[in-house]
């Protein structure tokens, strides 16, 4: 089926979801890891802050995670759905 056929049903968004909202929390728990792994596990949240979400910070960290979660989840889905 058309990629373009297959976004038209509902069951595509909800399957989209599905795989999407699970692998945002997955790619946001690495990254906060990958650049702070030191201040995470000494527990220094200030600093993560500092690093990852103040001064207008947290919406390109936020906006990157959610894209790049909802091209996976199209992607897989489109795969995977007849």
């Amino acid at each position: 089926m058309q990629f373009l056929k297959k976004i038209r049903q509902p069951l595509f968004w909800i399957n989209t979801l599905k795989i999407s909202v699970p692998f945002l929390g997955i790619v946001v728990v690495i990254s906060i890891l990958m650049n702070n792994w030191s201040d995470v596990f000494a527990g220094n949240f200030e600093a993560v802050n500092n690093t990852l979400f103040s001064d207008g910070k947290w919406m390109q960290f936020w906006t990157s995670k959610i894209i790049i979660s909802l091209f996976y989840g199209l992607w897989i889905t489109n795969k995977k759905m007849p």
